[in-house]
């Protein structure tokens, strides 16, 4: 199972929150780039970079941070966040992007996401981020009558890279992710599916490994040491 260390961004740093609320911010770097650099060093070979303000105000925001992280790393970076173009795309892959996440535009617009990801195959990921099942969009600030389930089942015939999907009750709450809602999407689709939101214990981990999970995003968990990154590379990496 494929582990990605997470790299918020808010207003230049790197922060964490809690169940999406902006308001809830734990500051942890002023220099995001030391911290990816950080994770590689202790054994990550992927990131997963979110743009909250991007998210927030619809279009891609901290480019020249995402930058110095790309150039930092020099590993294979996932960029979720206010990616809602065109012209946003091309951006996110100049700056040296692996994948692109798509969240709120994937709502709006099945369509787009389908031409997008055969304009760019295996190199766009649906982003699925839920509050009771629902789809939320616009940096979690808005929820609508979307099935997660229903939207992925959409664009599913696309050759996207995989799904992120993340629970928003659990997200920096370190009680584990809801395992019964990933199990419900990895029955509806064949894509593969990378677990976000409340990931916290090794018992965490070698739960997902066991249901064959391609992948999982970890934040606050890695940030305030209550796991350490090389434990959870050797739970992925033992089964």
């Amino acid at each position: 199972m494929h582990i990605y260390p997470a790299i918020d961004l808010l207003n230049g740093r790197c922060v964490r929150l809690r169940q999406g609320d902006y308001s809830r911010e734990t500051v942890f770097s002023d220099n995001p780039a030391t911290v990816a650099r950080q994770w590689v060093d202790q054994g990550a070979d992927r990131l997963h970079v979110v743009d909250l303000d991007g998210a927030k105000s619809g279009r891609p925001v901290n480019g020249p941070v995402i930058r110095k992280i790309v150039e930092a790393a020099r590993v294979p970076i996932q960029l979720g966040g206010g990616l809602r173009t065109d012209d946003d795309l091309a951006a996110a892959f100049d700056w040296g992007i692996r994948w692109a996440v798509l969240g709120t535009r994937a709502l709006q617009s099945p369509e787009w996401v389908r031409a997008v990801a055969d304009r760019y195959p295996d190199r766009i990921v649906l982003g699925l981020d839920a509050k009771d099942g629902f789809i939320a969009t616009e940096g979690w600030l808005a929820v609508s009558r979307v099935k997660a389930v229903e939207l992925a089942k959409l664009v599913a015939d696309a050759p996207l890279a995989a799904i992120v999907y993340t629970d928003i009750a659990t997200d920096g709450m370190m009680s584990g992710p809801n395992f019964d809602a990933l199990a419900e999407l990895q029955a509806a689709v064949r894509l593969p599916v990378i677990a976000s939101g409340g990931i916290s214990t090794l018992e965490h981990v070698a739960r997902l490994v066991s249901t064959e999970c391609y992948g999982c995003i970890i934040g606050r968990a890695l940030y305030e040491g209550s796991l350490a990154l090389k434990d959870v590379l050797s739970a992925a990496r033992a089964e």
